[in-house]
């Protein structure tokens, strides 16, 4: 895993992904790599997200899904926009892989940034989409995935199809103080077969 900085012997390390789809939404990356759709404030600091280019690829939708995917494409100009996400721990980015599946494989790209207006390049892990047939031709629409879709990924209850079963940051809470709540969680349901695309 590639740090993301100089990190000393009490930290863990931690990388960078590149999100171009529906993680692009902090809301999503909070759901999945830590089971909250609203993160206190110094969780939230420790994933800053900001504008970032990944050049050679193009991104488009995936048939009858809410997600898109990206491929390689030598096209002069081919670029695909999307956030840098900071922060990322091994147990985030395994969570991350069980949250892509087997449609998407992992690989590190070079992304462009810009910091203080100086641009930059950096290594990201980014997921690239293993069917090109199974791509429309279209643009993926954030907006309207914003819009439209994305109360079906920012949900505490969500897991993902491999995924160990696990108490949330309640359950753990109420166990520890001895608390008893009448309801009882709701088994999830995984939104979509396959996996959604970072």
């Amino acid at each position: 895993m590639t740090s993301a900085g100089a990190a000393s012997a009490s930290e863990p390390e931690t990388a960078s992904s590149f999100f171009y789809g529906t993680l692009m939404a902090p809301e999503v990356f909070f759901t999945v790599c830590y089971r909250l759709g609203r993160p206190p404030a110094a969780l939230i600091k420790q994933h800053p997200f900001q504008d970032a280019m990944l050049h050679g690829y193009t991104r488009h939708r995936v048939q009858g899904q809410d997600y898109p995917g990206i491929i390689e494409d030598s096209t002069e100009g081919a670029c695909v926009r999307g956030m840098l996400a900071e922060g990322i721990t091994e147990t985030n980015m395994h969570r991350l892989d069980v949250f892509e599946g087997r449609e998407y494989e992992r690989r590190t790209v070079d992304v462009d940034i810009e910091v203080e207006g100086v641009k930059k390049t950096v290594k990201a892990q980014v997921y690239v989409y293993k069917k090109p047939d199974r791509l429309e031709r279209r643009e993926w629409d954030f907006e309207e995935f914003r819009r439209e879709k994305m109360h079906k990924w920012a949900r505490a209850d969500l897991t993902f199809e491999g995924e160990q079963p696990q108490e949330t940051f309640r359950q753990r809470d109420d166990r520890r103080t001895g608390n008893q709540r009448s309801s009882k969680p709701q088994k999830s349901k995984k939104p979509q077969p396959g996996c959604i695309v970072c």
